[in-house]
């Protein structure tokens, strides 16, 4: 294999090296490109331009694989919770029992906000979006917080660390409770990380919390399979916003409006939303299906299918699993989620489906299960949000340590040349 690629370009050629990573992935680095040949590169959408190196989360779309530093997701889901995935993916190895310990009584020591934000999210209405409400918040808290994170130093890191993975659950909480009208909830420092989170978004303030064990760990896998996904536009934005050394919490609240997006973070609520079209068309799921399949038809199927994995998502096989168990268990009835089973049944044995592999994803399965546990269309991006915090962080803290060139990206410019100004009189 050549450790070099040639661009020829009017009789001159350019050699650039060849990067190999350590999954075999080749990348041809053009970072002199331009001092050397006057060019630039044309990507739109950056779907075939690396903008880092990173040791954090492998991602293989044809072969269905997704790994966090090196561990697979399959292997975590099973036998990890999330606080010790926040941890792999922050600090790059597996916790032993004294650091996961202190790492959750550190979080707990942080999980106060300011009574001052309460004020903030009172200015809110109620019907105001959650992510929003959640993207406002996380940046007040800078605010509260306003010296810059010392970089060099691991204990200043660590510090903002655990912070914001203290108060972030408390800032998701109280949007939920902000929008149903509950009295705001700082939780119980006696449960563990998702437990604590399930009783601060539904603990009622007339009848004592009951724990669901299945609930609790329906999120714990869905927040783990949320946790990271290489370099999408969240976590790109996170490093982008970070690259001109703006803090954590900055950077992170770029993220949650990167999120927000509907082609992103928004894919399980719109799933939701295209199951209860479906309802109010009578529910007749043979005829979505069939207008699916029609390329003429702008009906499109949510939910089914990815822009990365050209197979099976490996996350929509683990949590599958729940959705069932948590359907089964709630013994819900509810002709939304009768819809989603019908798909889904469907979507599996059609040989139109099955040979474009257009199969159920995770955002299928995840606002299916957000549906089931009560939380309302509006709050699961909240929730991709809440799932998603680790990966951010790490990404954020990788690309500090690296000390990577702030983020400025090149334009083709095709508008008008030069022209001379004309008086308003004349125009």
């Amino acid at each position: 294999m050549s450790d070099k690629a040639t661009l020829e370009y009017k009789g001159r050629k350019f050699d650039f090296p060849v990067i190999e990573g350590t999954e075999k992935e080749l990348a041809i680095d053009i970072k002199t490109l331009r001092s050397t040949t006057g060019m630039i590169t044309l990507d739109p959408g950056y779907k075939n331009t690396g903008s880092c190196e990173s040791a954090i989360t492998f991602l293989d779309g044809e072969k269905g694989i997704l790994r966090y530093r090196g561990y697979s997701i399959e292997e975590l889901a099973e036998k990890a919770d999330f606080l010790e995935v926040a941890y792999l993916l922050i600090f790059g190895e597996l916790p032993t029992k004294e650091q996961l310990e202190k790492f959750d009584t550190d979080i707990k020591a942080e999980s106060h906000v300011d009574e001052d934000v309460k004020k903030i999210l009172d200015g809110f209405p109620k019907a105001a979006h959650p992510m929003g409400v959640l993207s406002s918040l996380t940046s007040a808290l800078i605010a509260f917080n306003p010296s810059s994170v010392n970089v060099s130093s691991e204990e200043a890191m660590y510090k903002s660390i655990v912070r914001i993975l203290g108060k972030f659950p408390v800032l998701v909480a109280w949007t939920l409770r902000k929008r149903e009208g509950l009295p705001l909830d700082y939780g119980d420092d006696s449960l563990g990380y998702v437990e604590n989170i399930v009783k601060m978004m539904f603990k009622k303030p007339n009848r004592d919390y009951k724990k669901n064990p299945i609930m609790v760990d329906a999120l714990d896998k869905l927040l783990i399979l949320h946790a990271d996904h290489e370099q999408n536009c969240s976590t790109s934005t996170v490093r982008i916003v970070g690259s001109s050394h703006a803090g954590l919490f900055t950077s992170l609240s770029a993220g949650i409006s990167a999120l927000w997006g509907p082609l992103h973070g928004g894919a399980n609520q719109a799933v939701i939303e295209m199951l209860e079209a479906i309802k109010e068309d009578g529910g007749d799921t043979k005829k979505y299906m069939a207008k699916a399949k029609d390329k003429n038809d702008p009906f499109r199927l949510m939910g089914f299918g990815h822009r990365v994995y050209k197979n099976f998502d490996p996350r929509a096989r683990i949590i599958k699993k729940s959705a069932d168990e948590v359907l089964g268990d709630l013994g819900i009835d509810d002709p939304v989620l009768d819809i989603a089973k019908g798909l889904e049944k469907e979507a599996l044995e059609d040989p139109y489906f099955v040979d474009r592999k257009l199969y159920p994803n995770v955002d299928f399965y995840s606002g299916i299960i957000y549906r089931a546990l009560g939380i309302p269309t509006e709050m699961f991006t909240v929730m991709f949000a809440l799932g998603r915090l680790p990966g951010w962080i790490a990404q954020w803290r990788e690309m500090r340590l690296r000390n990577e060139p702030i983020g400025r990206p090149r334009q083709v410019y095709i508008g008008a040349n030069l022209r001379p100004f004309k008086a308003l009189k004349n125009r």
